[in-house]
């Protein structure tokens, strides 16, 4: 499996496991000029949940994938934190500031896979 899909579905993981809901991946690849190959957009329910979330996110990929992001903003406030893993950019919003910011719609040209939520 490609190393880039396997960081996604570790993303994906670590977003599930602090209960992260509505995850949208967005495949940039098919885009020229995108910052990185791979959006991962999420939410949690406050900014407690956004941050755990986020922190989860980071030890999954530290843990299973040797990977750490090379930039996270947005913890301060947690109300979107955006965090750089170079080729997948990883955002987990609170519902309203994900709703406008619609970053899905922002990037409606990408392919766009909505990921389950788990019960």
């Amino acid at each position: 499996m490609d190393k880039i899909k396997k960081l996604v579905e570790t993303i994906i993981e670590g977003i599930q496991e602090k209960k992260g809901s509505d995850i949208v991946v967005a495949d940039l690849s098919g885009i020229d000029g995108t910052i990185c190959r791979y959006f991962v957009i999420c939410q949690g329910n406050s900014p407690m949940q956004v941050e755990a979330i986020a922190e989860s996110v980071g030890d999954y990929c530290r843990e299973k994938e040797g990977e750490k992001p090379v930039h996270v903003v947005g913890l301060e406030n947690a109300q979107w934190v955006a965090m750089d893993f170079v080729d997948v950019m990883v955002h987990v919003f609170v519902p309203d500031m994900r709703a406008y910011y619609d970053l899905e719609n922002l990037w409606k040209d990408a392919q766009l896979t909505e990921i389950p939520n788990l019960d």
